[in-house]
């Protein structure tokens, strides 16, 4: 069954999906119940497939890059460091200048950003 793909490179590409369309950046729980967003979820998953599917993800990652929202590309860009951290800094600056926002969570604490402002932040912690 050669047109069939593994249960693990559905699920990638589902979580892949999400982070295509998120609309929000949270890499903990957020709120007062700490709650795991379905997009930090999905991230966390992906970012979980690296070490057993670095090619795969890392292609799907290109494609997040090139397709995704301002806070999806956050998070491409944010699992490339773990992979590949010159491409990692090449897709931060090349995100340096959009002023693109999107909303983030850091506990309980919701903000909007631009992807600008969280790429120069991140390239000045690299």
């Amino acid at each position: 069954m050669f047109g069939m793909r593994k249960a693990w490179e559905r699920e990638l590409g589902a979580d892949v999906d999400t982070l295509v369309a998120a609309d929000t950046l949270a890499f903990g729980g957020v709120g007062f119940a700490g709650k795991l967003l379905p997009v930090t979820e999905a991230y966390q998953r992906v970012e979980a497939a690296i070490d057993d599917h670095p090619e795969e993800v890392r292609r799907q990652l290109d494609r997040v890059l090139a397709d995704g929202t301002p806070a999806g590309r956050a998070y491409a860009a944010t699992l490339l460091e773990r992979i590949d951290p010159a491409a990692a800094r090449a897709a931060w600056t090349s995100l340096r200048d959009d002023p693109s926002e999107f909303t983030t969570f850091v506990g309980c604490v919701m903000d909007r950003e631009t992807i600008g402002n969280y790429a120069t932040q991140r390239l000045a912690a690299a």
